[in-house]
């Protein structure tokens, strides 16, 4: 039955990334009569025929089950809390509803569910019976486990409310990282419009008040088939997911009847608070050539306070949201004619140039050299280096002279065709390789989603190859590395180390010592502080994933630290562990390795299908093999500059900036000094306008503040009789108003430091306090 938990559990991961299609909303309308704001009734009267047809066979079964249950022997269990207490309780009849509610009501009204013996895989219903011994946890919102199974609820409950107003087919409705949704098919193929928000809001209410409890149940997959033969999208989930007499799991809340694996929240009355975000279209199982159905997104809490705190959230998100930036400022675009390519305007290629330049800086002072790899190769690259059989799909391919390329999705395979394009020494490493070629990958056409979502970009993609012994030293490079990177841009972060996933490459028993050498430098870098993420590791080794947290707190997957014992072996890689001696050619030839004889290679199969069998090359005598540590720290540079606009919200640090300064001249006659300042400011290599409108000073100087250029130089008589600049500093309120003059020379020499140093402090300290001091004295004395 796990077995088939786990498939139905499958496809609602697989579908979590379904395809979506155009999610612009519908233009909300007054609409006369109806509850709620929507024309006609609430809700279908007569009900949907299949809601009680379904509900006589759930109640069928339920006896058939509770009487199975029922016959179960009751023995003595033990319960074991996270603070080492134990509790006394009876095999299938304490829940840990009684072992809550035992301590503390509120404490029970907290928990939204129980994970056994520390196994997230354990999650459990508080009204569920515990079957045997085990160790107890009790989970509330704040806990992310407890907030996906009250999220879940929550979904269950929308779909309860759209089977009675719209009389649909459900497809499937999982917890995603903010809320949840429904995926589901209306008769006719009928839309879901904005107006039938609050109407669904409202039968939400009524099922809140209701407390309908949530009712779990285990069936046959005979008995799940003739519970959903109204829904053909069930059908084909039951059909294909689960094996013939497997079992799997259905909840009941209300008339609402569905197949899932669970848990739930006791009662529906949980749900405290409920709000409709948005609805798109979709495709089943994101394939565009399946049917096109309905998406409703939602949100909810415990509380009506969390709620309003969401709401605030999502109104500072809106604000910051890259896309809105990027058009604001000039930065990027899209385009139909290319999709998820951004086409980047100048001030964006400012901003993109300057992040690549900072990781250049860091590579050299690091010992990594930069390299240019092809854009495309042929796919027996792949097939060699084993992601053919795991990725193809994610990658643009055509044919050449009839034969299969690919433009490539990643660096690795090419940086290892150039470690072996000659012999190396055990002397020339650690390699360490650099590459920001340009990267594609067949994203979804419903999954790109601004910069953050892309199938043409650039990364700071990095490989370094070297010996065993020198891998603990580069994972602390990398570290290192990771500290100053999201130290300068004022993010935290969090650690992961990912696991063999299934399938994978290679043998067990280095996967083991890969992992646990991970797991070494993880302790030492931040021991207790980090989490363990089973079986997401890349199909070639374990990986140290890396999510940073933006201002917002929101958190952002960029970085990754992998260890790659497999693509050194499929592509036969290796160094001398010693210099073998070959007496040259008299004709001056370099020594050269003896050769050793290949192995016979495999004979091509014909049928594409059937997988190539991997052969690895033996090791040349006084070789060895090295290993393969990918690293990349910013990650995609579209997404990372995505990320960027919204932590800073568009207000870009000065060495970042593609807007540094404004020069506005209080008149025509200080023009030519403005474009003297903007030319020696410009020789410095910084970004400089000037504003030669006519418009008046102060909205000269509004617009610059908007624009969000770091500093405003105003120059008048003043300044260009003393060779001056009046500065306004964007990030200091109290220079907005005129302050004191800087000397020209003395504002270059500041400017230049700031941006160099990559700072952020004001490099004008005190300069206006001070003049408006000595303003207020000069006034009193007179």
């Amino acid at each position: 039955m796990e077995k088939a938990h786990k498939a139905v559990d499958a496809v609602v991961d697989g579908v979590k990334k379904v395809a979506i299609g155009n999610e612009k909303k519908a233009k909300a309308k007054k609409e006369k009569g109806g509850d709620g704001g929507a024309e006609g009734p609430l809700e279908m009267k007569p009900p949907p025929q299949f809601l009680d047809t379904r509900l006589k066979l759930f109640e069928k079964l339920k006896a058939k089950f509770e009487a199975e249950i029922a016959a179960k022997p009751r023995e003595p269990i033990t319960i074991t809390l996270g603070d080492g207490s134990v509790k006394a309780g009876t095999s299938w009849e304490t829940t840990p509803a009684d072992i809550a509610k035992g301590i503390s009501n509120s404490l029970f009204k907290r928990t939204v569910v129980a994970k056994l013996n520390g196994d997230p895989e354990q999650l459990w219903d508080l009204e569920r019976p515990l079957e045997a011994s085990c160790k107890l946890e009790l989970l509330s919102f704040d806990d992310e486990l407890g907030k996906k199974v009250f999220w879940h609820s929550s979904a269950h409950i929308l779909g309860e409310a759209s089977e009675r107003r719209f009389g649909c087919s459900l497809c499937i409705g999982p917890p995603i990282e903010s809320g949840f949704y429904y995926e589901m098919a209306l008769p006719e193929g009928a839309p879901v419009h904005e107006s039938d928000w609050k109407p669904l809001e409202t039968l939400v209410s009524q099922i809140v008040k209701e407390k309908q409890p949530f009712e779990r149940l285990v069936l046959s997959k005979e008995d799940l088939l003739e519970m959903f033969s109204y829904n053909k999208y069930k059908q084909h989930i039951i059909k294909d997911k689960i094996k013939d007499g497997e079992f799997t799991t259905v909840y009941r809340n209300g008339p609402l009847i569905d197949l899932c694996r669970g848990p739930h929240v006791p009662n529906t009355g949980r749900i405290e608070s409920f709000a409709i975000m948005k609805n798109s279209a979709s495709y089943f199982l994101g394939d565009k050539d399946n049917d096109s159905l309905q998406r409703i997104y939602g949100v909810s809490f415990p509380d009506k306070k969390q709620m309003a705190e969401h709401k605030k959230f999502l109104e500072e998100a809106a604000k910051r949201d890259h896309r809105k930036l990027g058009k604001d400022q000039e930065l990027f675009f899209f385009h139909e004619l290319s999709p998820g390519s951004a086409m980047w305007l100048p001030h964006g290629m400012r901003i993109y140039n300057t992040l690549m330049q900072f990781i250049k800086d860091e590579y050299w002072k690091r010992g990594f050299n930069e390299v240019l790899s092809p854009n495309m190769y042929n796919s027996t690259l792949w097939k060699t280096s084993g992601h053919w059989d795991y990725y193809k799909d994610d990658m643009f391919t055509f044919a050449v002279d009839k034969e299969t390329f690919a433009l490539k999705p990643m660096n690795c395979p090419g940086h290892c065709l150039m470690f072996d394009h000659r012999e190396r020494s055990h002397r020339e490493l650690p390699w360490r390789v650099a590459d920001f070629g340009v990267l594609h990958r067949n994203e979804a056409s419903g999954a790109l989603s601004g910069l953050t979502r892309v199938r043409r970009f650039q990364q700071d993609d990095a490989h370094i190859f070297c010996r065993e012994d020198q891998i603990k030293d580069e994972i602390t490079g990398a570290f290192d590395f990771l500290n100053k990177v999201y130290g300068l841009f004022g993010f935290t972060f969090k650690m992961k180390l990912s696991t063999r996933p299934d399938p994978y490459m290679g043998k067990r028993e280095v996967w083991d010592m890969a992992e646990e050498k991970l797991r070494s430098a993880l302790d030492e870098f931040v021991p207790g502080g980090w989490e363990l993420n089973e079986g997401d590791g890349a199909f070639y080794g374990p990986k140290i994933d890396i999510t940073i947290m933006d201002v917002l707190r929101r958190e952002w997957q960029t970085a990754t630290i992998q260890l790659d014992f497999q693509l050194p072996q499929n592509f036969g890689l290796e160094y001398m562990t010693s210099e073998v001696v070959v007496k040259p050619k008299e004709d001056g030839a370099k020594a050269v390795k003896p050769k050793v004889e290949e192995p016979k290679k495999a004979v091509e199969v014909v049928d594409p299908n059937v997988k190539k069998e991997r052969v690895i090359k033996p090791l040349t005598p006084g070789c060895a093999r090295p290993v393969m540590i990918h690293r990349a720290i910013a990650g995609s540079i579209e997404r990372f500059t995505g990320i960027l606009i919204e932590h800073y919200g568009g207000k870009w640090p000065f060495w970042l900036s593609p807007r540094q300064i404004l020069v506005i001249p209080v008149g025509v006659g200080f023009y030519d000094y403005a474009k003297e300042v903007q030319s020696i400011f410009k020789d410095q290599r910084m970004y400089v306008d000037v504003d030669l409108s006519g418009n008046t000073l102060q909205k000269k100087i509004r617009t610059g503040q908007l624009a969000q250029y770091n500093f405003i130089f105003v120059v008048g008589d003043q300044e260009m009789n003393g060779r001056e600049v009046n500065v306004r500093n964007r990030d200091d309120t109290s220079s907005q108003d005129r302050g004191k003059p800087v000397p020209l020379q003395e504002a270059i020499t500041k400017l230049v430091a700031l941006r160099d140093e990559r700072r952020s402090d004001n490099p004008f300290p005190g300069d206006v306090k001070v003049e408006k001091e000595k303003e207020k004295e000069a006034k009193a004395k007179a």
